[in-house]
């Protein structure tokens, strides 16, 4: 009868925890895609990272579905500068959708140069439509 006790009290307990399981609610995985994402290094008071500025304000507003865009001002975070291992700034780093680099750049990089580096590397960039005035 000893042996048959334990297994009682393990039965009782799955039950209990499978019963609170069905009444908890179910999350809902995240839809979304992930998203390539290139990284600017670069600092604020740097004149082609200054040049570099509204670029970087076009892309994160109007290609926003498409890729993310993310600017680290080196010189206030130090350690992200030895983390992307970058020997000048600006520095641009393209990451694919898994967080594997596909390509950085040293300077000023132009609106369409970053759009055509992600076509280089196989990633669909469309243009987003013009708002009419």
């Amino acid at each position: 009868m000893k042996t048959g006790l334990p297994l009682i009290a393990i039965l009782l307990l799955s039950f209990a925890f499978q019963s609170q399981a069905e009444n908890e609610p179910t999350s809902v995985p995240d839809s979304k895609p992930a998203l390539p994402r290139l990284v600017d290094l670069g600092a604020e008071k740097c004149i082609p990272c200054k040049m570099m500025k509204p670029i970087l304000d076009d892309l994160t507003q109007n290609y926003t579905d498409q890729f993310q865009v993310e600017f680290i001002d080196v010189w206030k975070n130090r350690e992200a500068g030895a983390t992307y291992g970058i020997r000048m700034i600006p520095t641009q780093v393209f990451f694919d959708p898994s967080g594997k680099e596909l390509s950085r750049h040293e300077g000023f990089l132009a609106k369409m140069d970053i759009l055509a580096t992600w076509q280089k590397h196989g990633i669909t960039i469309v243009e987003p439509a013009t708002q009419a005035e």
